[in-house]
């Protein structure tokens, strides 16, 4: 249907029409245009980089082309009495007109600086360039007579185009601050809104147009109407909609990369809580939340370079350790019970926070040792001042319940650099605190020079003792354990030797307590555990068949997955586990009954034999032994030594030996060295026996040989049934 829009003309003119249909799809395509344009806009915002560049030609065409399509269809919604048609150079150029408007819309409107200069010129460059995509168009139909053209529309053209423009830049950068519904909503409006200012300033321009009555088009057979129409149509439906499909993939893949980068933040997020409470637990002590050694010693080497820095003026700082260890705690702790005694360490960790400035550091290093780094110490008056508050605080009773107890500390004074190099500063420290201690506690110590000799030689062991299993230093020797009825050997016990290069064999009682004190024990008991399977792997090989009992510490009592290291062990060098006995002492057991429960039952489970080593020397509790999955009881050799001498001493071990056997458990007695002894134990129905009077600790090899009846003259006889068999 065709409609006349236009208005009266004088008789010199063409009279022309608008099809409704035709200029309804015009507005169709401006909006559709400028719906995809803003999208495009915003990818070309957010991109940047090679993928900014892309949006931006992706952009340009799109609104270029969107415009153009709009001008030709408009004129094809222009009707007249005569065929138009247009020329192919000039639409061309028409459009790349649009197009390179449109580009350097998106490039000013997009930068990161943008400020009233770049709108005015960016707004004035597009609006020239719409309007000579626009004309020039106009101009690729060629009339016979010229087209005659009202010069005041021209110009209202060319003002709503620089608005249109203005509006355009607008609403792109307002788009750039919206997300979610706002921005889907936002974007349709301002559609509506650049398409129908779009089709405004082309059908301004077309009133400003006249034709001349008996005028003819020169190019009606170049791009006519339909031809077109078609070419229009075709090219900018597939341009808009590869656009838009281009522009949903994209919101969709930038909503998933932002939700993975979310979910990482998250992670990441999570992950460096996790970071947190590991370094929370390798720094801290578990108890007292303190500082542990570690992160002591990391402290203390910043402090010491801090002090370096310092010191190079003429006035020199100092800097203090104290070395704190309570005295008394032992005894609290056997005799009340272990929460007890961690109730006075929880106690004595916050009150010396509260001796000790913030600068200061307070860190426990071993059960009940603590050690307190003075930073900016003027001299040894300064620490000493400090470690007088900390014993008069220390020595205030500690209320647990409706108890009061009380405990005192003796402390170790260390000042640098006047009491020696860095690297013995916690030594020295170490060795003032014992001279405190055996001046009878409750006091202090300045390190002097004749202190450090203890110190510096327990600190060349420990640093010895840290590398001798990987020099291969380490042995385990084995005592027989002898079956009192039938005099055979039941089993041996695996004693730990340190042979030093130096100092040659390194007593036990001086390197485990060494072991303990520095954290090495539990390497240690590892290497023996591992060690004394494969021992009993390659004896089974040479046909010896027997039990090996090793002593488990206090420390891998209260290592998680003892059990389970020792049931790969097991498997590895395919020993059965019953013929692994593990002993501890009784003091050990008592003094964490549960830790020591749990481990002894996840050691049962598994097939281990158990034992109680030194029994009668501790503070036992008889229905809490009674409880415990052990096998076997061994009775300390104190009694043993003096059972020929002292009736008390019969009396136990008989009372001992009944008592474990009415709990179903077998007694065994060590440090027999004589054949008295023998006899008494023989004659109280003592199941198993140990002791010089049958053989001192020996080699493997050197074992194996007495196992076969190479014994010396002064050692009793014995059977060597243990060849094939398990007793």
């Amino acid at each position: 249907m065709l409609s006349d829009l236009s208005t009266p003309l004088a008789d010199s003119f063409m009279a022309s029409s608008y099809s409704l249909v035709t200029v309804g799809f015009s507005i169709v395509i401006a909006v559709m245009a400028s719906y995809v344009t803003l999208g495009l806009a915003r990818r070309v915002h957010l991109a940047s980089g090679g993928i900014g560049r892309i949006w931006w030609l992706i952009g340009s065409m799109v609104m270029g082309t969107g415009i153009w399509a709009t001008h030709f269809i408009g004129m094809q919604a222009f009707q007249l009495p005569i065929l138009l048609g247009y020329r192919g150079a000039l639409t061309l150029i028409s459009w790349v007109a649009a197009v390179a408007a449109s580009a350097l819309a998106f490039g000013v409107t997009t930068k990161t600086e943008y400020r009233w200069p770049h709108f005015v010129t960016a707004s004035l460059a597009m609006g020239g360039g719409i309007c000579a995509m626009h004309y020039l168009g106009m101009l690729a139909i060629d009339m016979s007579i010229p087209i005659v053209w009202n010069w005041s529309f021209v110009a209202i053209s060319v003002v709503i185009a620089v608005l249109a423009s203005a509006t355009a830049l607008s609403l792109f950068r307002i788009m750039f601050s919206l997300s979610g519904k706002k921005l889907r909503l936002f974007q349709v409006l301002a559609a509506l809104v650049m398409g129908f200012a779009i089709c405004g300033m082309h059908y301004t321009g077309m009133s400003a147009a006249s034709f001349a009555s008996g005028a003819i088009c020169l190019s009606a057979e170049a791009l006519n109407g339909p031809e077109l129409t078609t070419i229009i149509v075709l090219t900018t439906a597939m341009l808009l909609i590869a656009a838009m499909f281009s522009t949903v993939l994209d919101a969709r893949l930038q909503s998933t990369a932002f939700k993975l980068n979310e979910s990482l933040k998250e992670s990441n997020s999570k992950l460096q809580l996790a970071n947190n409470e590991l370094r929370q637990r390798a720094f801290a002590d578990p108890l007292t939340n303190l500082p542990n050694r570690l992160l002591f010693e990391d402290r203390l080497i910043h402090a010491l370079l801090r002090l370096e820095r310092t010191n190079r003026s003429s006035v020199k700082d100092r800097l203090g350790i104290l070395f704190v260890d309570l005295d008394g705690f032992k005894p609290i702790n056997d005799s009340f019970g272990h929460a007890a005694g961690d109730e006075i360490l929880i106690g004595a960790a916050q009150r010396l926070l509260a001796q000790a400035r913030s600068s200061d550091t307070v860190a426990r290093v071993g059960g009940d040792e603590f050690l307190v780094l003075l930073e900016d110490a003027q001299d040894a008056a300064a620490c000493m001042a400090v470690a007088n508050r900390i014993l008069k605080s220390l020595s205030q009773p500690f209320q647990l319940g409706n108890k009061e107890l009380q405990i005192t500390c003796s402390i170790g004074i260390v000042v640098f650099p006047d009491h020696g190099d860095r690297d013995h500063l916690i030594a020295n420290a170490d060795a003032a605190m014992y001279v405190a201690k055996r001046n009878g506690g409750n006091s202090f110590a300045v390190f002097e020079p004749h202190m450090g000799s203890d110190a510096s030689e327990q600190l060349e062991l420990q640093s010895d003792l840290r590398n001798a299993i990987q020099r291969q230093q380490m042995s385990l020797h084995y005592q027989p354990k002898i079956d009192g009825e039938r005099g055979s050997i039941i089993g041996v016990e695996a004693l730990l030797r340190w042979t030093h290069p130096e100092r040659g064999m390194i007593a036990p009682d001086i390197f485990i307590p060494l072991a303990e004190r520095f954290g090495i024990i539990i390497n240690l008991g590892n290497w023996v555990i591992e060690e004394a399977c494969r021992q009993l792997a390659e004896w089974r090989g040479m046909g010896l068949q027997m039990r090996v009992a090793i002593n488990l510490s206090v420390h891998q009592l209260r290592e998680s997955g003892l059990a389970e290291r020792i049931t790969q062990t097991l498997q590895r060098h395919n020993v059965q586990a019953s013929q692994l006995l593990c002993e501890i002492t009784e003091s050990v057991a008592m003094e964490d009954t549960q830790a020591t429960q749990r481990t002894f039952e996840e050691l049962r489970d598994i097939g281990v034999y158990l034992s109680i080593d030194d029994f009668g020397t501790g503070y036992s509790s008889l229905n809490y032994l009674r409880q415990l999955p052990a096998q076997q009881l061994k009775i300390d050799r104190s009694f043993i030594r003096d059972l020929e001498t002292e009736e008390d001493a019969r009396a136990v071990v008989h009372a001992v030996v009944h008592l474990a056997h009415a709990l179903g458990l077998r007694v065994v007695a060590e440090g027999v060295e004589t054949a008295a002894q023998r006899d008494i134990l023989l004659n109280m129905h003592c199941d198993e026996l140990q002791g010089y009077f049958y053989a001192k600790p020996m080699p493997a090899d050197r074992l194996l040989a007495w196992a076969k009846g190479d014994k010396q003259d002064d050692q009793a006889d014995f059977s060597t049934s243990i060849l094939g068999g398990l007793s």
